[in-house]
């Protein structure tokens, strides 16, 4: 895990966020890129540019943030960029081979009934990068017990147990995989293939409407400190979010929650 990056918004938590990102690149000895996206919208009529305005502001904004984090030696780009913001996002991951976004639940949102706000939601249904989110206020500490939850073990995509398999390694980590057979189960959904079988330390079957409900089920019982689940078609968020956002009624984690691009 060489790149990461942390898209940051104007939260009361953008300052805990971005810590727990230093400390976290720091133990992969990750370089960090830090970025805010802004949009113009002109109006007819409009005859003062205002693009470099909202660039300066932004990055004002950004490298002040960072002046306030124990930086530990990491190396931090700072990036203010124009555009639409998935696109924006997209293109940054590519050009600097972005191996994980960091995110925080509510980038913008000031709504607490939120557990993930539009535009973090966005990274998470729009796009097909691993994608770390960080709760609100959340202290980093090593990872030592991962709950893996997939309603199917089937991989036909390479390379995409890599974050996990970095993460398991680094701290040593136990890998504990639940599958969860739902109302989608296919005869071989639970055949566990040699890469990830080489990855979990032990396997547990259930039976829910749903992963999600899975992992209530288990949640405890595990005691996790990291919980990573998969994004696909049918996955543990995509039929929750109808405008890319989710309420903590519908879901909540207090501990950090890896998504990985899907498997198939």
């Amino acid at each position: 895990m060489k790149n990461i990056l942390v898209p940051v918004g104007s939260s009361k938590n953008a300052l805990s966020n971005l810590q727990y990102a230093v400390d976290f690149a720091e133990a992969f000895g990750a370089k960090l890129y830090v970025v805010q996206v802004y949009n113009v919208y002109t109006k007819a009529g409009t005859m003062i540019k205002i693009d470099h305005i909202l660039e300066h502001e932004s990055l004002d904004y950004l490298n002040d943030l960072v002046s306030k984090v124990n930086k530990k030696g990491v190396e931090i780009v700072v990036r203010a960029l124009k555009g639409k913001f998935i696109d924006t996002i997209e293109l940054a991951c590519k050009v600097a081979d972005i191996d994980l976004i960091l995110i925080e639940p509510r980038t913008y949102s000031v709504d607490d009934e939120l557990f993930l706000g539009k535009t973090s939601g966005k990274i998470i249904k729009q796009m097909d990068v691993p994608t770390l989110i960080i709760p609100e206020g959340y202290t980093f500490k090593p990872v030592k017990n991962i709950l893996m939850a997939l309603k199917s073990a089937i991989i036909r995509k390479e390379n995409v147990l890599s974050p996990l398999k970095t993460v398991k390694d680094r701290f040593s980590a136990a890998v504990n995989l639940l599958l969860v057979k739902t109302p989608y189960y296919n005869e071989g959904d639970f055949n566990v293939n040699d890469e990830l079988s080489e990855i979990i330390t032990e396997i547990t079957k259930s039976e829910n409407p749903s992963t999600y409900y899975g992992v209530l089920e288990h949640y405890k019982i595990r005691n996790p400190d990291m919980l990573c689940v998969v994004r696909r078609k049918r996955g543990f968020f995509m039929k929750k979010w109808e405008n890319n956002t989710i309420y903590k009624k519908d879901f909540d984690s207090k501990l950090p929650v890896l998504v990985l691009s899907g498997l198939k």
